[in-house]
This record gives structure tokens, C-alpha cells and sequence, in this order.
């Protein structure tokens, strides 16, 4: 049986060499628990166990893959009430959406373990006769999963799913802000017929442990999800060992609303995209561009709706905004709405840290008016629930800005032209494009990822994940004259 606030290495619950308080963001007097920090020898014990383990799940049979992840699939959707609220007391999002990701989180593993089986290679006669090629995919071996704290299932689960699906060891290291979830998903997947030391949870510092990670030259692959210094510096180490690597990192999305909206959709999705989840999202429209005949009046619905939000304790019935991470983000993002000020936005509400009947981070969402793409608020990602309005006097300008950023993640555009539709999402230099949808929310089953600093490396999700978690062998067979 699991210890609640242990690591999971080489099918055992270890204890740490030191440990941490989590602390629930909605009520700073809720200890959720203490969890275990792991040591660079408990990591080598973790690295040791998953190469012999990464051998024998690569001769398995694909059914036992199979049966592995569908169970670990079904047991994160029937038990996603229970599992999605200990989500959202630990990360702050609110309880429907808590609920949601642990769902979302199942449906991940029980469509890699369809994938488990639909593992068919390709073959072709040579140019010379008499021999036959096979083409085939095999797994990379051992991959660290580094995962970030906005998303403590979702994001972990469809890096260690597909890696899982292909054949592949995993060492994972998930945020330290929300290690609950992580222990609870890895109790569940200790309990199934895995080798043991084929899954690790190995929960530590990012410069600590994480860096170690990344370093280690018996690591064949590294997946991360988080900001684009931190992946910068894990690209270093990687190049030193020639480690494939997948980065997901920051973006600093566009939602333009054009002058033939439906408003209702477009307020509707603005919402969604800036606020949802604290703006604590790298899908999030933090760039309203709006187009100027219908500016002032979608700028004023917006406020209206903003102020009207409830933000509230993340477990609470009609909470639509829980509190912000940390104390740190909370700090950093009041900071933010102070420099939107000197760089001459108009706050026109929000912005603020607010008390509730428990002591917590919570800040009422912000807009702001009159900014320029080229201010710093609307050049850097905040990862906050502040929307900041661009006023455009044409869809080229609209186009134009929705492109002028170093990121490329995610964009939309709400308009009901389709050849305006038809011409945004074949220009526009994103990844992901939406059409009178909010920025936020993508499917499992087809390719997440974007351009410029937003991402590197492979798409993730979908088929194309396969890309990433395994490498491509041809082999050629002479087959010799018959007798």
C-alpha cells in the first residue's frame, strides 16, 4: 500500500530525504499534506530500476499494454468527483474544472491504449531485387516527465500515457506545488500489472532533482511542460547527451474579435480564455484584439461580466474563479497590473487581492484598455487573469497583431465571415487556431504544440505523439532464391 506522502521508485513507496507542506491556495490553514522530497541517489535508484524494467515492458505482449492503460484510464474517470476535488484544493482551479481534467485525464490513457494496439509499421520492395524493407517503430527507452503545476494531471498524463503506450520506461517529476495528485495518480498506476520500476514518481526541486534529470545521460527522452527559461536551460543540458527533447513552454495568445461578431460568442469566449482557470493557462487569450466599430461596447460587456464573476474558494458552490497558485504568483501578478498602469493602460476593473471568509490568494480579474502590442504587458506572458484590450481599425491589423509575438500557441479569431475565418487560420502562425471558440480547451485524440518560443520539438497528443516517444528501425531482408 501507498504512504500518502511518498515517492514511487522502483515499485516501492520510499520515503524522502526531506519533505514539503502543501498548502491549500483557497485556505492558507489547510495542510493538504506533507510530501516527500527525493535525494540524486533515490534518483539513480529510479534511472537503475526503469532501464531494466523499460526491457521487459518492450517484450510484452500488447495486450497486457494494453489492459494496463485502460485500467488506469477507467479509474481516473469513475473516480474523478473524488480526485478532481483533492485536484482543486491543491492548485486552486474550481471544482467543475478539477473534476473535468481528472475525467479528461482518463480519457487520455484509454485512448493510448487503443494506440497500444494499433502499432503497425510500414513495408517496401528495395531498389535492388530480391530484398524486402520493414519499417517499424520501436521505444526510446526511459523518459523523464517534468510537468508543471496549472494542470497536475492533464499535462503529466498525456506525456506518461503515450510514452507508456510505446513501450517506454518513465521517470516523472511533477511540480512541487501540487505533489497530491501526483502521489494519488501514481497509487493508482502502482496497482497495476507494470514491471516494477517502469513508472517512477520522483517528486523534488526543479534545480535540484529536476536538473539532475535532465542531465543524466541514461535519460533518452525528456518531455516538459512550463516557461521558456526553464526550457531553455533543459535544452542546454539535453544537447550535451544528444537527448531528444519535446519543450511546451510559454505563449501569449490572441483572441480577435471582429466587427461582424456575434458578440455574445465572442464575450463568451473572451471570458473563458482570460479567466478561466486564474489565466493560469498557456492556451489563455491574454490579447483581446478588437476591432474599433464595436470596441466600445464589447469593452464595456467585458466589464460588466468581469466585475459580476465570483471569486471564491475553489471547492465553494458558485465559485467561478478560485485563487491564484502561490503567494509568489499572487505577488507577480499585482506586479503586472502595476506595470500595466505605467505603461498607460486604462484598468478599467479588477486587478486587486481581495479577502474571503478563509484566508487565501485571491485577486479579482483585471481589464485593461488602451493597450499596444508593443507594451511588455502584452509582449510577456503573465499567467494571470488579466485581459488586456487592443484596439485595431482593420482585420489586417487585427491579423498583423494577432502575429507580432515571439510565441505561437494558440490564437481564434469570432467572426461570422467565412472567407475572414478561412483566411485567419491559414495565416495566422499558431499551432492551434480556433473559429469562434474560446483560445482554451483542445482535443486529446489530434496534435497539440505551437511555433516560435511557445514550443520545440514533436507535436504532443494524437498520433502524432509517436513521433517523440518512439524511433523508426528499417531493416532490410534478403530473402534469397527459393530452393
Amino acid at each position: 500500500m501507498s504512504h500518502p506522502n511518498h515517492n514511487y521508485i522502483a515499485g516501492e513507496w520510499v520515503a524522502g530525504a526531506s519533505e514539503i507542506a502543501n498548502i491549500n491556495p483557497s485556505d492558507l490553514s489547510d495542510t493538504i499534506g506533507h510530501y516527500a522530497q527525493a535525494d540524486s541517489a533515490q534518483l539513480e535508484r529510479a534511472l537503475d530500476a526503469a532501464a531494466d524494467a523499460q526491457r521487459e515492458w518492450a517484450r510484452t505482449g500488447l495486450e497486457r499494454r494494453y489492459n494496463a492503460l485502460m485500467a488506469i484510464g477507467n479509474e481516473l474517470m469513475e473516480r474523478s468527483a473524488e480526485l478532481g476535488e483533492l485536484l482543486s484544493r491543491e492548485e486552486g482551479k474550481p471544482l467543475a474544472e478539477g473534476k473535468g481534467e481528472v475525467y479528461r485525464a482518463g480519457q487520455f490513457f484509454t485512448y493510448f491504449a487503443a494506440e497500444a494496439l494499433r502499432q503497425i509499421g510500414d513495408n517496401a520492395d528495395s531498389v535492388r531485387p530480391g530484398i524486402e524493407i520493414d519499417v517499424r517503430r520501436e521505444p526510446v527507452g526511459t523518459v523523464a516527465i517534468i510537468s508543471p503545476w496549472n494542470f497536475p494531471l492533464a499535462t503529466a498524463v498525456w506525456k506518461i500515457a503515450p510514452a507508456l503506450a510505446f513501450g517506454n520506461a518513465v521517470i516523472w517529476k511533477p511540480a512541487n506545488l501540487v505533489p497530491a495528485s501526483a502521489v494519488a495518480f501514481a497509487e493508482i498506476v502502482s496497482r497495476q500489472d507494470l514491471p516494477a520500476g517502469l513508472f517512477n514518481l520522483v517528486m523534488g526541486s526543479g534545480s535540484g532533482i529536476g536538473q539532475h534529470l535532465v542531465e543524466s545521460p541514461r535519460v533518452n527522452a525528456i518531455s516538459f511542460t512550463g516557461s521558456v527559461p526553464v526550457g531553455r536551460g533543459i535544452a542546454r543540458a539535453a544537447v550535451g547527451n544528444f537527448t531528444r527533447i519535446q519543450l511546451e513552454m510559454g505563449s501569449k495568445n490572441a483572441l480577435v474579435i471582429m466587427d461582424d461578431a456575434d458578440l455574445e460568442v465572442g464575450l463568451a469566449c473572451a471570458m473563458n480564455g482570460a479567466f478561466g482557470g486564474s489565466g493560469q493557462k498557456c492556451t489563455a487569450s491574454s490579447r483581446l484584439v478588437v476591432h474599433h466599430r464595436i470596441h466600445d461596447y464589447f469593452v464595456e460587456q467585458l466589464v460588466e461580466r468581469t466585475e459580476a464573476m465570483v471569486v471564491g474558494h475553489a471547492l465553494e458552490e458558485g465559485t467561478q474563479m478560485g485563487p491564484v497558485v502561490s503567494a509568489e504568483q499572487l505577488e507577480q501578478n499585482l506586479a503586472n497590473i502595476e506595470l500595466g498602469k505605467q505603461e498607460g493602460g486604462e484598468l478599467l476593473c479588477g486587478g486587486e487581492r481581495v479577502e474571503r471568509t478563509t484566508e487565501g490568494y485571491f485577486m479579482t480579474p483585471a481589464v485593461f484598455a488602451g493597450t499596444r502590442n508593443d507594451w511588455q504587458i502584452n509582449r510577456e506572458e503573465l499567467f494571470a487573469p488579466i485581459a488586456c484590450v487592443i484596439r485595431v481599425e482593420s482585420y489586417e491589423e487585427a491579423l498583423a497583431t494577432a502575429n507580432d509575438t515571439r510565441f505561437g500557441l494558440t490564437s481564434g479569431i469570432v467572426t461570422t465571415s467565412l472567407s475572414r475565418a478561412t483566411h485567419f487560420r491559414r495565416n495566422v502562425k499558431t499551432g492551434c487556431v480556433m473559429v469562434n471558440l474560446p483560445t482554451a480547451g483542445t482535443d486529446y485524440h489530434v496534435p497539440f504544440g505551437g511555433r516560435g518560443e511557445s514550443s520545440y520539438g514533436p507535436r504532443e497528443q494524437g498520433q502524432y505523439a509517436q513521433e517523440f516517444y518512439t524511433t523508426v528501425k528499417t531493416a532490410y531482408i534478403a530473402s534469397g532464391e527459393p530452393a
